[in-house]
């Protein structure tokens, strides 16, 4: 009798913890995932802010699941589930595959949302793959070096002046640190600008930053924040963004102009386009954020082979946060497991066991919510600290992160501030490259250049499109 066959796709939290929770299945397993590492997201800002290096955060699922032989890994965009066939078809660059399965399990995440304004993207990168993390890197180090060459103090101004959209943990952990980046790493480098008079807004249409910590904790941020010297623009929301800045719109509709080089969008999750294409399929149920809604054990209406899960399961109480991923893999892999073995599963519905919320806002400074237990300062840091390494995949990423938050958060060095011009142009170098740039396959100062000249040219184009009123 031919073994069972089980398709994961996507190798994040979800992904991975099925995989490794099925290792003693008599089944098959291959993973379908578009990038060939697992990536350990609640960190990708200190990849941008030159902390870690994005192997610290992303080890490779091959070296992760080597050791566990009834699994296959392949990186593979995948492009189209046939529910009917049992085929899932994907494709590597140019050579299109498929894959039968008998269970499959839909776990590809979820990426930024930009409400309907997607051209704000090439100005405001996101913050969801390692890519993203690298562009702006080279972005906020790549400002302040401009910064020290121009003689325009109207330019300088402009350059040193970094907009974060989205005051929850993303957006906080992301303005704390290019705050102290600029007050405390790159203080003295500098012979012709003053790092530590960069100004750093935090945008967000809520009235305090961290809006599912509560008002008493969002103050308390807002207070560390403001002390740190991070300026605050509450109850707005962004109406425009372009090359040169951002437009708000305050809730008393009041507006303003922020002129600014460096953008970051931390603001809204869509999750992966798998979804609506699941719902289409299906006719399962699907929101506005492209989550499928599910049964209570997890599975499709009326496709108990097929499990959705993490960021793109709707289930009522369960945030697109890890250890929903996480709970959510583990009780699928148990009901796969037990149905391999021909008895009932432990538990017939999924129950979310909600373990709190943390966000770090500075070296030393964070908040936790654990239930009624609310933590700040160097406690809350600490827990924070403890539970991210904790859950970083594999001990050699988990010394790494270790030794680079030692510098870091002793003396405020930073080992990984390395940035080129790849980095700069990555949101199209690819899709320029993918489309033959001048015929060259190698990516030569001269192709560089073309790729540049290109963003530029799509970048303007965006900007010339934009709607007056953008929401």
């Amino acid at each position: 009798m031919p073994r069972h066959r089980i398709v994961i796709i996507g190798s994040g939290f979800a992904g991975l913890t099925a995989a490794r929770r099925l290792k003693h299945a008599n089944a098959d397993i291959t993973i379908l995932a578009r990038t060939s590492h697992h990536l350990f997201q609640p960190l990708l800002y200190q990849v941008a802010t030159g902390i870690l290096s994005e192997g610290d955060i992303a080890p490779t699922t091959r070296e992760i699941l080597r050791k566990q032989k009834n699994v296959t890994v392949l990186q593979a965009l995948v492009e189209e589930i046939d529910v009917e066939a049992r085929v899932v078809k994907w494709r590597n660059h140019n050579k299109h595959e498929q894959t039968e399965y008998d269970t499959l399990i839909v776990a590809a995440g979820a990426g930024q949302s930009y409400f309907g304004n997607d051209h704000f993207a090439v100005f405001a990168p996101g913050m969801k793959t390692i890519d993203d993390a690298l562009e702006l890197r080279a972005r906020i180090f790549g400002a302040f070096e401009l910064a020290e060459i121009e003689t325009d103090p109207t330019a300088v101004e402009k350059l040193l002046t970094f907009v974060v959209v989205g005051a929850g943990p993303t957006g906080v952990e992301m303005a704390g640190q290019i705050r102290e980046l600029a007050s405390h790493t790159l203080k003295g480098e500098f012979r012709n600008i003053d790092p530590t008079k960069a100004r750093v807004i935090l945008v967000d249409g809520a009235e305090h930053p961290l809006p599912p910590f509560g008002e008493e904790l969002g103050i308390k941020t807002e207070e560390a924040l403001a002390k740190l010297g991070v300026e605050m623009k509450m109850n707005a929301f962004v109406t425009g963004v372009d090359s040169e800045g951002v437009t708000l719109k305050y809730k008393s509709g009041e507006e303003e102009r922020i002129e600014s080089v460096c953008k970051v969008w931390a603001a809204g999750v869509a999750a992966s386009p798998l979804g609506r294409a699941l719902g289409e399929a299906t006719g399962a149920e699907v929101d506005r954020a492209g989550r499928v809604t599910v049964n209570k054990d997890l599975t499709l209406p009326g496709h108990p082979e097929i499990f959705v899960l993490g960021d793109m399961m709707a289930f009522p109480g369960v945030p697109g946060v890890a250890q929903g991923a996480i709970q959510s893999a583990r009780f699928a892999a148990d009901t796969i497991a037990a149905r391999l073995a021909g008895r009932a599963p432990k538990a017939t519905e999924f129950v979310y066991n909600d373990k709190g919320s943390m966000a770090t806002i500075a070296r030393f400074k964070a908040v936790v919510k654990m239930g009624n237990t609310k933590l700040t300062g160097f406690v809350a840091w600490a827990a924070w600290c403890f539970l991210h390494l904790l859950y970083i995949v594999g001990f050699k990423s988990q010394v790494g992160t270790l030794v680079n938050w030692f510098f870091s958060f002793i003396s405020g060095a930073r080992s990984q501030r390395t940035t080129t011009n790849q980095q700069l142009v990555a949101r199209l170098a690819m899709e320029q490259l993918g489309s033959g740039v001048s015929g060259k396959l190698v990516a030569g100062e001269d192709v560089v250049e073309e790729i540049v000249q290109a963003a530029q040219e799509e970048a303007h184009e965006a900007e010339e499109s934009q709607p007056d009123n953008a929401e």
